[in-house]
């Protein structure tokens, strides 16, 4: 059984690792207590820790670390979270509201906070979607033989590229291009645009074809740009200073730059039942972030698109501040997904 006394000494012997990164020993602990404790007294509770997997000694004679058991324990039962600030509350409203409308800017302004609060490397991802297809697409003249292509898909991505044109984007030319776009290209899924497409248009395109090739040919990147799978990573260097890493940060760095494994995980946790989680330690599906603690929450918007925002840290990371403002962070995104853009 776990007595208050024990509750007091394992929270302040976690909290003094979080802050310091050093073993605690029990003259210590006997002056942070507050009340009065022999030294044997802490060290016999100190001992029934150990043994439950709670406390670890990495010397014969120095102090105790936690355990990787202790972490979730504390998370779960001792931890008192720090109250996300208004300050920190508006400034992560308003800077999420910017790009509130466009789900992929949403996501990256998101990880990009997380990196910042939680001074860890975070990752936002949205897996491929199957049945997306083009919404609506806008051929804007530019001026100097150029164009802007606009793409909007039923996924809510948006894609754009500026095109070097062979001739003036007048009526006539938008015309055509808007012509073969209907029969051809909207309501079309976006893994089945490519370069075949093209050649079924030349009837409409007639001897304007060439001219069309660059809108048509960017076309396409579009939308295969589109339709892959998306992990993006932001802060990896945040992980250099989480100094009980050690030699394995680099590991780690080139596992979180691979993006493969990562990827297909976190694919994976958007298609479970859970909306977000906290993995610490041995909790982590994955062999090669066994020594960190990864947040991720998933979403569910539009027309069933599926997304993830993540941070990736050790496991000796400020939670009671870290978890409330990663929380907060992402239930800002969800409820500006789910409300299309308005908090």
């Amino acid at each position: 059984m776990i007595s208050e006394r024990r509750h007091a000494i394992l929270n302040l012997i976690i909290e003094y690792y979080l802050r310091t990164g050093e073993p605690i020993g029990s003259k210590t602990l006997c002056q942070l207590l507050p009340y009065p404790v022999s030294s044997a007294t802490v060290r016999n509770e100190m001992a029934y820790l150990s043994q439950l997997g709670f406390l670890e000694q990495r010397h014969t004679s120095g102090g105790r670390v936690p355990g990787k058991a202790s972490y979730r324990y504390y998370v779960d039962t001792l931890m008192k979270e720090n109250p996300v600030s208004d300050y920190d509350a508006r400034r992560i409203s308003e800077t999420l509201s910017i790009n509130s409308g466009d789900p992929e800017r949403l996501l990256a302004d998101a990880s990009r906070l997380l990196s910042e609060y939680s001074h860890c490397a975070s990752f936002y991802c949205m897996p491929e979607d199957s049945y997306d297809c083009i919404q609506g697409v806008d051929l804007i003249p530019a001026g100097n033989s150029k164009a802007m292509l606009v793409m909007l898909t039923v996924g809510s991505k948006i894609k754009s590229s500026l095109i070097n044109m062979p001739c003036a984007v007048d009526d006539e030319f938008r015309s055509i291009f808007y012509t073969i776009l209907n029969k051809f290209f909207i309501g079309a899924q976006l893994s089945e645009i490519n370069l075949a497409l093209i050649q079924n248009s030349v009837g409409l395109a007639g001897a304007r074809i060439f001219d069309l090739l660059p809108v048509l040919t960017s076309l396409c990147s579009l939308c295969a740009e589109a339709s892959e799978s998306k992990l993006m990573l932001e802060g990896e260097t945040n992980l250099l200073s989480h100094k009980e890493l050690g030699a394995d940060v680099y590991k780690l760095l080139s596992f979180l730059t691979e993006k493969k494994q990562l990827m297909e995980a976190v694919k994976q946790f958007t298609e479970s039942n859970n909306q977000k989680a906290l993995f610490i330690g041995d909790e982590n599906p994955l062999y090669e972030l066994k020594n960190t603690s990864t947040a991720v929450a998933k979403y569910t918007y539009g027309n069933n698109q599926r997304a993830a925002i993540g941070i990736v840290g050790s496991m000796r990371i400020d939670y009671k501040d870290i978890i409330p403002k990663t929380r907060y962070i992402m239930d800002t995104v969800d409820i500006l997904l789910s409300k299309g853009g308005s908090v």
